[in-house]
């Protein structure tokens, strides 16, 4: 067996930051710190950080008045934050910032009075705090299908906003049979989907042809790493994707064949490098790491802990 490790996978600068928030607020203040929501859509990170105390809540009930509650790296509503207040809850706003320039983006269209199209995942927590900025703005649209069942008048202003880790393909699709059916939509001024979601797609897109398995390693709800094993796919790929090395099927592999292994942005280098291994001794698979595109964003902490972090 031969592996393609494709670079970059995994980790991106919005996940490091929110998981470095995370581990130095329980640094800070002790345990247990609550959590809204997932710090990010990654099973193993989020079962380490129960192990040391945080708490992951849905609702903000949960959190006792006055406690410290980080929001995660996908964003929330300002009712969240309405609600919170309300709580005296000691916020800690560990959103990527790119997640945040679309509640920008999206807080300028509504003021102007656009309809802002969506496109994004019905129930992701992105989507959910993005549409939050301006509820009566929004329709979501998750398909060129929904796009032939808009109906606007002509005179309506239009305009789109895309969730950061959707498939860049697909989106692409979207977006061109929206400017088909209305002309006169715009758009942001650059781009919504984020950098690492583009570059990992970009590196299954490139090495799929030299390959016949893909795994990818990431949780089932991380829409990313969902995007990179449909990709995979459309690429004529078998793709599996997967938490870690022990929901490895040995049945997926003849044991003589070129496999792709990559990561999305939520999953932790540990669970490549255990993958790797089991297939280095199953399979004595060689290892050929394959460098597509350097990736130097760096993220710097929330500004809550920044005067408290030497």
């Amino acid at each position: 067996m031969r592996i393609l490790l494709a670079s970059p996978r995994g980790f991106c600068a919005g996940v490091n930051m929110a998981i470095e928030t995370l581990d130095r607020a329980i640094e800070l203040f002790g345990t247990p710190i609550y959590v809204y929501h997932e710090i990010v859509h990654n099973r193993y990170v989020v079962e380490r950080f129960q192990r040391r105390g945080a708490v992951f809540i849905d609702r903000l009930e949960e959190a006792p008045v006055g406690a410290h509650l980080l929001f995660s790296a996908h964003g929330v509503s300002p009712e969240i934050r309405r609600i919170s207040a309300e709580r005296k809850l000691k916020t800690i706003d560990a959103t990527c910032p790119l997640v945040t320039k679309v509640h920008l983006e999206a807080v300028r269209f509504a003021k102007l009075g656009y309809t802002i199209l969506l496109i994004g995942h019905e129930g992701h927590d992105e989507v959910i705090g993005t549409m939050g900025e301006a509820p009566d703005s929004f329709v979501l649209v998750e398909s060129e299908g929904d796009v032939d069942r808009l109906s606007f008048p002509p005179d309506s202003r239009l305009a789109y906003l895309t969730q950061t880790t959707l498939s860049v393909d697909d989106a692409n699709r979207i977006i061109a049979r929206l400017k088909q059916r209305f002309p006169g939509i715009v758009g942001p001024p650059k781009e919504d989907i984020c950098y690492a979601t583009q570059n990992r797609q970009e590196a299954v897109r490139m090495l799929a042809a030299e390959t016949q398995v893909a795994l990818v390693l990431g949780s089932q709800n991380s829409s990313n790493s969902q995007r990179l094993a449909e990709l995979a796919r459309e690429n004529g790929l078998a793709a599996y994707l997967i938490d870690g090395a022990s929901e490895i099927d040995p049945g997926w592999f003849r044991g003589d064949e070129t496999v792709l292994v990559t990561a999305g942005a939520s999953a932790p280098e540990s669970v490549v490098e255990e993958c790797v291994e089991l297939l280095r001794k199953t399979f004595h698979a060689t290892v050929e790491v394959r460098n597509i595109r350097e990736e130097e964003v760096y993220f710097p902490l929330p500004r809550e802990l920044r005067a408290l972090v030497p």
